[in-house]
């Protein structure tokens, strides 16, 4: 496993407000680690962002640092204190609104303070002032269905930061907002953070979005998956850096995305390549969670895998990740899935944040249908360990079955229970669309498509 680059992301001064000690949490319905030895400090005036793919973790230690969960091995500490229940210094800013639909404006942010011992007059005066600092003057006595998605954020952030904690969480906040609106309120947060307008002395974001980790943290914690774990720590921009385009900023995006679409390589040397721009090193493989006996299959479904191909072409056979994201209106993160299993099959490739069709993805676009299966059978078999030993297996079994329960078990082998379902399930629908054989969820039982096969 590899360590934090301290170097790159030397301790902050002030006061540790709370902080993470060889945390590990386990789920009864799985064999293996969500979170593998989390060592974490959060100090006081700094904004710090868990960066990672989905199912990594990031939002169980969210829940873990403010007490919501308890870590399986390892401890919590508040203030040095180890923390047993709920941090009552920690709000939390959750993804969806989670809005009462039948109090206004007022009693929804109000409601943060209903269950303390504050004084009414005080609680309005509270109030009112989170909800014109965050923007929300004049909707005092709106509705929730009378706002915008963004509105409705606000509200979110406004009943958060009304109990005035100590330190606020935010869970992938902006994510189910549409692009401007996003923007616009990460940038509203980022100017009263740096303004000091806030009344809490610190920030823990968990996001996927890596342009958003930039643009806001002091601090980024690089997170990998099965099981989560910190890959690398990095230290932030300066404020003034942060939002224009800058070759510091673009290294440092670039230096980002290499250690999360690079899973097993090293990441402190994968950092020190693109930020410093020192000539590349041999690199030693990153020490994996589990033995991988086969490469994993991203999350991609044959519809999105197939679109992206004849997108590609379109327009031209090949896009920046960051045009491709725009125009397709997708988040960073499915695009870089997609973008994966394109490059894995040999469809196209990925270099620095473009992506390019190789000639055999420019083939494969303006095929018919059955042509277009046949040269994509051809490319899952050469490409795909899994797929060629289950096609083997099928092939030499006597039935041309092969049990699903037996796959899932060898699958587990090499990944999380859970990871393992998906792993089989992407099989599955890859398998199917190539017409290498049939899966009968009722019976359990992957059957050799022996016509389509030998074609």
């Amino acid at each position: 496993m590899a360590t934090t680059t301290r170097a790159l992301a030397p301790k902050p001064p002030g006061t540790v407000l709370l902080a993470a000690e060889g945390v590990r949490k386990f789920f009864s319905d799985d064999t293996a680690p969500v979170l593998e030895h989390i060592d974490l400090e959060l100090r006081e005036n700094e904004f710090v962002a868990l960066l990672g793919p989905s199912g990594s973790g990031k939002s169980t230690l969210l829940r873990i640092l403010a007490g919501l969960l308890q870590p399986s091995e390892g401890r919590v500490l508040a203030r040095g204190a180890p923390l047993h229940g709920p941090n009552r210094q920690v709000a939390i800013v959750f993804q969806g609104f989670a809005l009462f639909p039948w109090l206004t404006v007022y009693q929804n942010v109000e409601l943060g303070l209903l269950a303390t011992d504050v004084p009414e007059a005080e609680r309005r005066e509270r109030t009112l002032k989170a909800i014109d600092l965050i923007g929300l003057d004049g909707f005092e006595e709106a509705f929730p269905k009378e706002l915008s998605g963004g509105m409705k954020q606000r509200v979110g952030f406004a009943r958060a930061l009304v109990v005035q904690p100590e330190i606020l969480f935010m869970d992938e906040p902006f994510s189910a907002l549409d692009v401007l609106t996003a923007e616009t309120l990460r940038g509203e947060l980022r100017d009263l953070w740096s303004d000091s307008a806030m009344p809490t002395k610190s920030v823990l974001m968990v996001t996927h979005n890596i342009d958003e980790a930039v643009s806001m943290a002091d601090r980024i914690l690089v997170f990998g998956a099965n099981p989560g774990r910190v890959r690398v720590e990095l230290k932030g921009l300066r404020p003034t850096e942060r939002r224009e385009k800058s070759p510091t900023r673009t290294r440092l995006v670039d230096a980002i995305y290499q250690v999360i679409t690079n899973p097993e390589e090293d990441a402190e040397q994968l950092v020190e390549q693109y930020i410093t721009r020192t000539p590349s090193r041999q690199r030693r493989k990153a020490e994996p969670a589990r033995p991988r006996r086969y490469q994993a299959l991203p999350d991609v479904s044959i519809d999105d895998l197939t679109g992206f191909v004849q997108y590609l072409w379109g327009i031209g056979n090949s896009g920046t990740l960051s045009d491709l994201a725009r125009d397709l209106q997708m988040r960073g993160e499915n695009l870089i899935r997609i973008a994966e299993a394109t490059d894995l099959l040999g469809f196209a490739d990925i270099q620095e944040r473009s992506v390019y069709l190789t000639p055999l993805g420019q083939r494969f676009a303006p095929l018919e249908l059955d042509a277009q299966k046949t040269l994509f059978r051809h490319a899952v078999l050469d490409h795909l360990s899994l797929m060629r030993e289950v096609v083997h297996r099928l092939e030499a079994s006597p039935s041309r079955v092969l049990q699903a329960e037996q796959l899932l078990a060898e699958l587990e082998t090499s990944f999380t229970r859970a990871e393992a379902r998906r792993q089989f399930e992407t099989l599955i629908d890859w398998g199917r669309y190539a017409e290498l054989f049939s899966y009968d969820d009722v019976e359990g039982e992957l059957r050799l498509d022996a016509e389509h096969y030998n074609a």
